[in-house]
C-alpha cells in the first residue's frame, strides 16, 4: 500500500468497520497491497473483511463488482458473496483524516485451500478444474445484465495503469511500446461471444481448491475485456511464478501441457472464443506493462528488494522487445 495511505488506515477506521458488520476483533490480516484484507469472525464463522481507499477504487465501482459476483454466486458459480452492514449496506464508507474515503465490504470465505505452484497437487487435475471455473463464469456472464441504475464497471482500456507514462516518465521505449499494443487490441473484433465482464486475475492466488472444483475470489480488478485475456492470465503468472528462470523450451512445454487440460476443463460450460490462442500473446504483453506499472506505482526505489528489481528488469526486456512470456507455436 502507498505510504500515503497507509498514514491514513487507522485503528480507529478498522474498529468502526468491524462494528458495522457485527464481527469480532478477532482478526487476521491477509493482504494490503491494493486493499486492506483481513479474516474477520462473527460467532466463530470465518468471513473476509476488504477495506479500499478512495484512490483506489470509487463507491460506483466497487457496487458494480459486487453486482456482478453476487450474480456469479446465485448461477452457483464457485465464488463469495457479499454481506450487507448492520445498516443494510452492501458498502460502509467513511471519511480518512484528509477528507478522502475508505469503503468496507464483507465477503463469505470460499470452501477449500491454496495451491502453491510447487505443489504436488499443482497438476493435470488443477488445471482443468481452472479451466472448468472460468468457462462456467464466462456462460453465465454472457445473460448478466447489470441492476439498474448501476454505473458499469470500466472497460480494459480504461485502465489507469496503462497511463504507463505516469509511473515511467522517462521510459520512451516502455511508453511507446505501450500505445502501440492498446492500439492494436483496440482493433480486436468485438462480439457477445467474446468478450464481457470478466475477472481478469484468476491467478493460483486468487483461489481455493477443494481438490475437485477452483472455487475464485478477489474480483476487485474485474472489468469489460476479452474472455481470452482470463484464459491468458492463468497460464501468464504459471509461468511468472514457477518458470522464470527455466528455459524458452520449457516454459514452451510446460504452456502445452497446461492448456491442453485448462482447455479441457473451459470447453465443457463455454465454447472458446474464436481467435483466443491467436490473442493470447497479446494479452500476455498486456499483463507485462500493467505489472510493470503498479509495481513502479507501489513500491518505491528504495523499498526494492534484488528479487524485486530482477522482476521488473525482465518485465522491461519483454516490453521493449516485445516478447510475450512464453511463445505458443
Amino acid at each position: 500500500m502507498e505510504n500515503a495511505v497507509e498514514i491514513l488506515f487507522t485503528d480507529k477506521i478498522l474498529k468502526y468497520f468491524l462494528e458495522s458488520f457485527r464481527l469480532e476483533s478477532k482478526i487476521k490480516k491477509l493482504g494490503d497491497f491494493e486493499n486492506y484484507v483481513f479474516e474477520v469472525y462473527r460467532e466463530e464463522q470465518p468471513y473476509i473483511l476488504r477495506i479500499t481507499h478512495s484512490s483506489h477504487r470509487s463507491a460506483d465501482e466497487i457496487l458494480a463488482e459486487l453486482d456482478w459476483m453476487n450474480y456469479l454466486y446465485d448461477q452457483n458459480v464457485n465464488c463469495p458473496t457479499a454481506f450487507k452492514s448492520t445498516k443494510n449496506q452492501l458498502i460502509e464508507v467513511l471519511p480518512a483524516g484528509d477528507g478522502s474515503l475508505f469503503y468496507a465490504c464483507l465477503f463469505s470465505k470460499v470452501n477449500g485451500y491454496p495451491v502453491k505452484i510447487n505443489s504436488t497437487e499443482f497438476n493435470d487435475q488443477l488445471f482443468t478444474a481452472w479451466g472448468k471455473a472460468i468457462g462456467q463464469m464466462h456462460s453465465v456472464t454472457k445473460n448478466y445484465q447489470p441492476s439498474e441504475r448501476l454505473i458499469l464497471r470500466s472497460s480494459w482500456e480504461e485502465e489507469e495503469l496503462l497511463n504507463i507514462e505516469a509511473y515511467v516518465p522517462n521510459e520512451m521505449e516502455i511508453i511507446n511500446n505501450t500505445k502501440l499494443l492498446i492500439s492494436e487490441l483496440k482493433l480486436l473484433p468485438r462480439s457477445k461471444e467474446n468478450f464481457g465482464l470478466i475477472h481478469s486475475d484468476i491467478h493460483s492466488g486468487n483461489f481455493f481448491y477443494d481438490g475437485e472444483s477452483v472455487h475464485v475470489f478477489d474480483f476487485d480488478d474485474c472489468s469489460y475485456h476479452w474472455y481470452a485475456s482470463d484464459i491468458a492470465i492463468p497460464l501468464y503468472y504459471s509461468i511468472f511464478y514457477g518458470y522464470q528462470s527455466a528455459s524458452v523450451g520449457e516454459r514452451e512445454q510446460f504452456a502445452i501441457k497446461f492448456l491442453t487440460q485448462f482447455i479441457e476443463g473451459y470447453e465443457k460450460y463455454n465454447a472458446l472464443p474464436e481467435g483466443w490462442k491467436e490473442q493470447l500473446p497479446l494479452f500476455f504483453k498486456l499483463r507485462d506493462i500493467t505489472l510493470y506499472a503498479v509495481l513502479h506505482k507501489k513500491i518505491l526505489p528504495e523499498g526494492r528488494d534484488e528479487n524485486l528489481n530482477q522482476m521488473l528488469e525482465a518485465l522491461k526486456w519483454r516490453i521493449i522487445k516485445k516478447e510475450p512470456i512464453v511463445k505458443l507455436g
